[in-house]
């Protein structure tokens, strides 16, 4: 077993994590009416489904060590704790 080997499953699966919670994260927001959006005066719909797709297909096809996986990571990371909590008090979510 070479040394690299634990490095490569770690990587593997901080893709395979990243790329889970950006369908997750594109999905709520694509399923999510764009007056949520303006009401939790967030960006609208249209620009945070965009970001989220253009994330989920960088880290479908980017390694995960170059600039732009990890920018596709900060987004669906930011779309998931802070708009979407705000988008959940407007909907009236408690979970």
């Amino acid at each position: 077993m070479s040394i690299l080997a634990p490095i490569t499953l770690l990587t593997w699966l901080l893709w395979l994590t990243v790329m889970v919670l950006g369908i997750i994260a594109l999905v709520d927001a694509a399923m999510t009416p764009a007056s949520a959006f303006l009401a939790a005066q967030k960006a609208t719909k249209q620009l945070w489904v965009t970001l989220l797709a253009v994330a989920v297909a960088v880290t479908a096809i980017a390694s995960f060590f170059t600039i732009l996986a990890v920018a596709a990571a900060v987004v669906t990371i930011l779309y998931l704790v802070d708009v979407r909590p705000a988008l959940r008090r407007v909907r009236g979510d408690s979970a």
